[in-house]
Parts: C-alpha cells; sequence; structure tokens
C-alpha cells in the first residue's frame, strides 16, 4: 500500500481546522504557531509530488488513489494528479504558507479566521487533485463557503457585507448551472458512474455536446473572472482582508478556469471546438476591457482587482485556442498569476496597514520606510507586464502564439493589454513608493516583520525561477495539456 500523500493534503488543512477550533480563544500565539506548523506541513507535502512528479515521465494522472463512498449511486473519492494539476497543488500550499505568515498580526478571533481559511485551502486542494465528477463538485462548494465568512467578519468594514454576499450569490449561481450540466452528462452516459476517467470515453452525441457545453463552462468560468460574469470579483478583493485577498486571486479564480478546463473541454471536447469561437470572444473583451478598467482606479486593490480580471482572461483565452501552445501557456498563466497577485495584494496590505489608505493620490514616497515592499512590488509588476525573465513571459507568450494561429487578429487586439498594463503598473509604482510623502504619513511608516519580508521573498523568487528555468514547469504542463489534445483530436 503507498502512502495516500494527495488524500493527506486534502484532509490535513480540516485537521489543522479542528486542532485550531478546540483550542482556547486567549492562547493567541499557540493558535499561530498550530497555524504556521500546519501550512508548513501542506507545502512541504505539495512540493514533495511536484518534485515527484518531475522524476516520473510525466505522462497521465500520478499518485492515483480511490475509495468507493457512494458505490449505488457511483461515486468513490477518487484522486490523483496530471501535469496540469500539479503546480496548481504547489500554488495552493505556498499561497497557504504565505497567507498565514502573513496574517501573523491579526488579532481579531485568528482561531476561527485561520479555521476558516484552512477549510477554503481543504476545499481547493480537492478540486485540483478530484478525479470525480461529484467529488470535484463537493470540494468545489467547500471552497466557496468559507469565502463568505472570511469577508463579512474581517473584511473591510465599509463593503464587506455587499461584497461577501455578491461573491457568493454569483459563484452559487454559476456552480448550480455547472451542477445541471455534470447531471445532464451523468444520465446521458448510462454509464452510472461520475468517474471523471470513464466519462471521458462515454462518446456523447455531438447535439449533447453543444447543447451542454456552454452552462459546463461558463458556470465554472463565473469563479474564473470570465466577462460578463467577472462583476463580482474586484468588489470580493477588495473588501477581503489582505490573506483571503492573496488565496481570492491567487488561487479560487484558478478554480473556475481549472474546473471549465477538466469538465467543459475534457468531458465534452466538441462542445469545446463548437462554442471556442464565442469563448475567444469573451476572454478577449476580459483582457482588453480588464486593462482599461484597472487603469483608471485609484484605489490600489481595485486596480490589482481589474488587473486579475485580465490576467484571468489570458488563462481563458489560451484555453479556447484549443491548441499546444494556448493550452500550455494557460496553465503556467495559472500559477504565475496566482503567485503574482499574492505577493500584490500581500504588499498592498503591508502599506495599508501602516498608511491606512490605499488611494493612490494620498500615497507616495514609500519606498524608503518600505524599501523591501517597494521591491517585490516591481518584480510582480514586471512580471504582469509579462517582461523576459519573469514567470509572466513564460506564460503569456505561448498564450499569444497559440491564439496567432487561431485567430490572428484577436492576438493582436490582446497585445494592446500588455501596453496598458506596463502604463498603470508603471503609474502606480512611481505615484505610491517614489515622489514625495505626503506630510501626514511621514513618521508614521513602521517597518514590516522578517515574516512579511520572508513571504515577499519566497513569492518573488518563484517568479523569477520559473522566469529563468521554465523548464522546471513548462514540459510538466505540456504533458498535461497532450492529454487535452487527445481527447479534442478523439473527438
Amino acid at each position: 500500500m503507498t502512502f495516500p500523500i494527495l488524500s493527506v493534503i486534502i484532509f490535513s488543512p480540516l485537521v489543522g481546522a479542528l486542532i485550531l477550533l478546540l483550542m482556547p480563544a486567549e492562547r493567541k500565539t499557540e493558535i499561530r504557531v498550530v497555524a504556521l506548523m500546519t501550512a508548513t506541513f501542506a507545502l512541504i507535502l505539495s512540493l514533495w509530488v511536484y518534485i515527484q512528479y518531475l522524476t516520473l515521465d510525466m505522462t497521465g494522472y500520478q499518485f492515483i488513489e480511490k475509495y468507493s463512498w457512494m458505490p449505488q449511486l457511483g461515486i468513490s473519492l477518487h484522486l490523483g494528479v496530471d501535469g496540469i494539476s500539479t503546480p496548481l497543488l504547489l500554488l495552493t500550499g505556498v499561497v497557504m504558507f504565505t497567507g498565514v505568515i502573513i496574517s501573523w498580526g491579526i488579532d481579531d478571533r485568528p482561531r476561527e479566521f485561520f479555521a476558516f481559511l484552512f477549510l477554503l485551502a481543504s476545499g481547493v486542494f480537492g478540486v485540483f487533485v478530484a478525479l470525480d465528477l461529484f467529488m470535484l463538485f463537493f470540494f468545489y462548494e467547500i471552497a466557496v463557503f468559507p469565502m463568505y465568512l472570511l469577508i463579512a467578519i474581517w473584511g473591510w468594514v465599509k463593503t464587506r457585507e455587499y461584497a461577501a454576499m455578491k461573491l457568493t450569490l454569483y459563484l452559487f449561481i454559476g456552480s448550480v448551472v455547472a451542477l445541471v450540466g455534470a447531471l445532464a452528462m451523468y444520465f446521458e452516459s448510462g454509464m452510472g458512474t461520475f468517474n471523471m476517467l470513464m466519462l471521458e470515453t462515454a462518446n456523447f452525441s455531438p447535439e449533447f455536446q453543444k447543447i451542454w457545453f456552454l452552462p459546463v463552462f461558463l458556470g465554472f468560468a463565473v469563479l474564473g473572472g470570465i466577462w460578463p460574469f467577472h462583476n463580482w470579483s474586484p468588489d470580493g478583493h477588495v473588501a477581503a482582508p489582505t490573506a483571503v485577498s492573496m488565496f481570492h486571486a491567487g488561487v479560487l479564480m484558478k478554480l473556475g478556469a481549472f474546473a471549465a478546463l477538466r469538465v467543459g473541454i475534457m468531458l465534452l471536447p466538441v462542445g469545446a471546438q463548437y462554442w471556442s469561437w464565442l469563448i475567444l470572444a469573451f476572454a478577449t473583451v476580459n483582457v482588453v476591457y480588464g486593462a482599461f478598467i484597472a487603469m483608471t482606479q485609484n484605489d490600489l486593490k481595485y486596480m490589482i482587482g481589474f488587473s486579475s480580471v485580465s490576467h484571468m482572461g489570458l488563462v481563458v483565452l489560451g484555453f479556447a485556442t484549443l491548441t499546444k501552445d494556448g493550452m500550455t501557456g494557460a496553465g503556467v498563466q495559472m500559477f504565475s498569476h496566482g503567485v503574482m497577485t499574492a505577493l500584490f495584494f500581500a504588499a498592498v496590505g503591508m502599506v495599508y496597514d501602516r498608511a491606512h489608505t490605499r488611494q493612490i493620490p494620498e500615497l507616495g514616497g514609500m519606498i524608503k520606510p518600505l524599501p523591501f515592499v517597494g521591491i517585490t512590488f516591481i518584480i510582480g509588476g514586471l512580471v504582469s507586464m509579462g517582461m523576459p525573465g519573469f514567470s509572466g513571459f513564460v506564460a503569456e507568450f505561448p498564450i499569444f502564439m497559440g491564439v496567432w494561429q487561431v485567430v490572428p487578429w484577436v492576438a493582436i487586439l490582446a497585445v494592446i493589454s500588455i501596453v496598458i498594463t506596463a502604463a498603470y503598473i508603471m503609474l502606480a509604482i512611481r505615484r505610491t513608493f517614489f515622489g514625495e510623502m505626503p506630510k501626514e504619513l511621514e513618521g508614521h511608516i513602521t517597518p514590516i516583520s522578517v515574516m512579511d519580508k520572508v513571504a515577499l521573498a519566497m513569492l518573488s523568487a518563484l517568479m523569477i525561477g520559473l522566469g529563468v528555468f521554465p523548464q522546471i514547469m513548462v514540459p510538466m504542463v505540456a504533458t498535461g495539456v497532450e492529454n487535452v489534445l487527445r481527447l479534442l483530436g478523439g473527438a
């Protein structure tokens, strides 16, 4: 019997959450230590899976586990990772670990805060490794539910209730629509199973696939921030506390894109080919519109929120090309964007905690008291612009190559977003970190802690490492994409 590492990765945050809830609320230091130990354990295991997957022949699903749960309905806890989900597993471990470090100073009910954060992490891990359609939905809902509480209780007082409710309604409606599509697949297949590896061989009729592809793909893609269902996302980013913003943009939006690929494109390949032009159109609007709206924002968090909508549009754009280059780029972009937004929200959180404002015109000269924050924010900016030598370039260049192979004019249109992104990132860096510091802020900006520096350094190192050594991830993602292309070719 091999060690059930994927089950341990999924359920270790849940165990951590239960231990935290059993601890006395006033033991805040011990609560933080237990939270850090739980996050470190999950990070080490997800890193181990990543390294092990690199050393394997990187074909198909690895670390497979299967436990029968409700055999009469064909439901089992069926787990495994491929070249696309393995980097996302590592991304979740990284964001969970850095999120705990950055939330070290939370004084308002840290026990419940970390418990809900770990419940969220458990659901995210589950979606990325589920090979059973029912269990994928089960973990998907577990990931969405704690988001409401984390924003409504610990979020920004001005908008937290509105943002939390808006986010929850959008995501639940999207997931219900996708669930109806999943049930249609279950009954149409006649196999009596939710096993996605078996459903891949179901040979659904072209008419069935054309009818059900859009509800399934768009239902999940709501969480990926696809236009025109993206409206919940920037509000959710802004209202959430720092660690939750990191999770929300860094990991949760990838959940939507991943599930849209895993269930929509891989189980309904004919439908994907039939509707790819529409998904391509939506994603192009995402990319360009998101960049233009980000440029008009004065609130740093809103700017990054709309920037996320634009960059997630690139992921969907890559998927919609149905080409090896485009989809490989999209897979790498999910990891790169996850690390980049986690870094951005962490840096903005540190500025806000000290200046008590996120309004760009009210900031300035932050590089002197917060040099480490400024430097890492600039690194994130270079990734966002797709600069060679950083992870953003490794991800975005193949996406544009894939789009060019399918519809060259869309690639030309989408490239506009890179110019706009460079403009708003440069402006934000200049206005926030350089120039004169406002008089009312002078002497009030305290330095960041060593733990904050560790989190920022870790996120920066990942983006530079992937940019300089793309071979640590690109071939892995490409193997996962080959499986998707096999299903599309066999359609």
